[in-house]
């Protein structure tokens, strides 16, 4: 005989206030923190409230993965993070939803697919040459120990060249630059986002605060570049017609696509992705760098066979060709390790699309599910040791607790129908800059701004605060 239904409000649940619910324990910087520790004391499902948002948590890797895996059928992005974001201007694929994502869907996909990636080789061999030289300057400059880098800022410099050259057609050069227009307004985006999703308030972002002034200023600056970009691609395409047939980037193949008759794609769906395209590849890329270079650091015999797996496939050479890049197995298991430990998504959260149930939970539609991503990969039922960073795991199936369960437990691109399109360009650019670093530099230490551990803050991608790294440049 089956066991009946649990409802949503049968699960435990953190004690909080009558109306505002929990809001006053929920900081949106430490959410991913605090529903951790809630997981921790309540168990892999519970409920929590913000105002009159209710929320089911849900930390257990297969109904994770169920989860994922229905959508965008049964579950979707929820219906406030697509009204934001659309109404910032990036209701792209990232925030889309049923019909609307479906139509441009394949139109992203065929931009990051490997073999598009692959011939694009030499704009990432380009811009990681800039980013050599950058470093090289701050390795040589400021005495023996170097000139400290801004970790995060200096990463997402290379990550917003990468994509706006390889997605976009379009050498912006913030590496070189002292201005760097664009990412100085794309850094004001998320975090906006993040605190709108999670705000009781929502409608606070209406009125006219001189937050929301400022932000409406870096957002159109943000639309200014965008329509640039596609006028580029559509000067390009007409001077040269046969890119409509083969178009040479995402860009031109998201114009192309739109102005195919009964597409059913707008303008707007052009212009929402190509903002999408930045700001993803800027923030998760960037922010999983940074915590793979400072948890290197912090363990120096990992650090030293990554290195010498990195100098001895590439010899006298400052970078590597695409066959070197990919004969460097322990770094992947390095970049593995970092997403598992350091997640730069330690939450999602969707929206019922339809009545489902979960792990013998009943959901009603438009019910909103929180996702801990790390739960699992965090759990001893999982992986052995699981506190310890050890990218050796993902070379021994025996690490894991069940022999070939490690990807499927921890996904750091997510899972099913709506895995991340820009994941093969992402663990390229990780692999490149992590052997143009440890081919040519020796790390004398990445800094926090307290001295200690470095600390967790979420802005929809998990970064690390203030990271600062010191160079010293390899002779030979």
């Amino acid at each position: 005989m089956n066991a009946p239904l649990r409802e949503i409000s049968d699960l435990p649940a953190p004690r909080g206030l009558p109306i505002l619910g929990n809001a006053l324990q929920v900081e949106p910087t430490r959410l991913h923190a605090i529903c951790e520790e809630w997981r921790r004391q309540l168990g892999d499902y519970y409920r929590f409230s913000i105002g009159r948002r209710r929320f089911l948590v849900v930390g257990d890797a297969e109904t994770i993965a169920q989860t994922l895996r229905d959508r965008p059928d049964g579950f979707q992005r929820t219906e406030r993070l697509n009204k934001s974001a659309r109404a910032m201007g990036f209701g792209g694929v990232f925030s889309a939803n049923g019909e609307q994502w479906k139509r441009q869907r394949p139109m992203v996909m065929a931009g990051f697919d490997p073999a598009h990636i692959r011939k694009y080789f030499p704009t990432l061999v380009k811009v990681t040459e800039r980013f050599l030289r950058r470093w090289q300057r701050a390795a040589s400059s400021g005495g023996t120990a170097g000139t400290p880098i801004d970790l995060t800022a200096d990463l997402m410099r290379y990550t917003v060249d990468v994509t706006a050259g390889l997605a976009f057609g379009a050498d912006i050069n913030t590496i070189e630059s002292d201005e760097d227009v664009i990412q100085r307004h794309l850094d004001k985006v998320l975090p906006a986002l993040a605190r709108t999703l999670f705000s009781p308030f929502a409608w606070l972002r209406k009125l006219p605060l001189p937050a929301n002034r400022a932000l409406d200023g870096h957002l159109e600056a943000l639309r200014i570049a965008v329509d640039g970009f596609i006028a580029g691609a559509r000067e390009r395409m007409q001077a040269n017609p046969a890119l409509r047939a083969e178009p040479t980037n995402l860009i031109e193949a998201m114009v192309a696509a739109r102005d195919r008759e009964g597409s059913g794609l707008t303008d707007q769906d052009v212009a929402g992705n190509v903002l999408t395209m930045l700001l993803a590849g800027e923030d998760t890329t960037a922010n999983s760098l940074a915590w793979m270079i400072y948890l290197l650091s912090r363990h120096p015999e990992t650090l030293a066979r990554a290195r010498d797996e990195v100098r001895g496939t590439l010899g006298s050479a400052p970078l590597p060709t695409r066959e070197q890049l990919d004969a460097l197995p322990y770094v992947e298991a390095c970049m593995h390790e970092t997403m598992r430990v350091k997640p730069v998504a330690p939450l999602i959260v969707l929206q019922a699309a339809r009545d489902s149930v979960l792990s013998g939970i009943r959901v009603p539609k438009d019910s909103l599910v929180l996702l801990l991503m790390r739960a699992p990969t965090s759990s001893e039922t999982h992986f052995k040791n699981p506190a310890a960073f050890d990218p050796s795991r993902w070379l021994d199936a025996s690490a894991s607790n069940a022999p070939g369960s490690a990807k499927r437990v921890a996904m750091p691109f997510g899972a099913g129908p709506r895995l991340c399109p820009g994941r093969y360009l992402a663990m390229q650019e990780m692999k490149m800059v992590m052997a143009m670093l440890l081919r040519n530099f020796d790390i004398q230490g990445v800094a926090t701004p307290d001295g200690g551990e470095a600390k967790e803050q979420l802005n929809l991608t998990m970064a690390p605060v203030g990271l600062r790294l010191r160079l010293r440049a390899r002779v030979g």
